[in-house]
């Protein structure tokens, strides 16, 4: 199986996810190849192991990061809501139950949310920092 250092995956404004090959900057489009893919670091709102993070009345827009955590089993995601979501990942089925939520705003700002390297702590940025 590929490793994910030789490929980049991307989310367009258009809600499609699409994996390249570094450097040669080259799209893959074969699914099986892309199937056999272990991701280093995972980011990425979409795809079919993350369709448990949106909510019933989600709007495609509504959650802006996900992360995964180094162990891979673990994903923490924030939304527009102020709210930081935590998940088992995988999460390939619909709705499901998040395993800890808390609301760190009041206001609907995006965030963004990521796993420290020391693996035990997982930090929000919030956007004025510009990162």
């Amino acid at each position: 199986s590929k490793f994910s250092v030789v490929n980049s995956k991307v989310s367009t404004g258009s809600y499609k996810r699409q994996v390249y090959e570094v450097p040669s900057g080259k799209q893959l489009v074969d699914q099986a190849v892309i199937d056999r893919i272990t991701w280093a670091t995972w980011t990425s709102v979409l795809g079919d192991e993350v369709i448990g993070i949106w909510s019933r009345h989600a709007e495609k827009a509504d959650v802006n990061c996900a992360c995964v955590s180094h162990s891979g089993i673990n994903l923490v995601t924030g939304d527009d809501f102020g709210m930081v979501k935590l998940f088992d990942f995988p999460c390939p089925e619909k709705f499901v139950r998040t395993c800890f939520c808390i609301l760190t705003t009041k206001s609907t700002v995006d965030i963004m949310v990521l796993y420290c390297f020391s693996r035990s702590r997982m930090m929000e940025i919030p956007p004025t920092l510009n990162l």
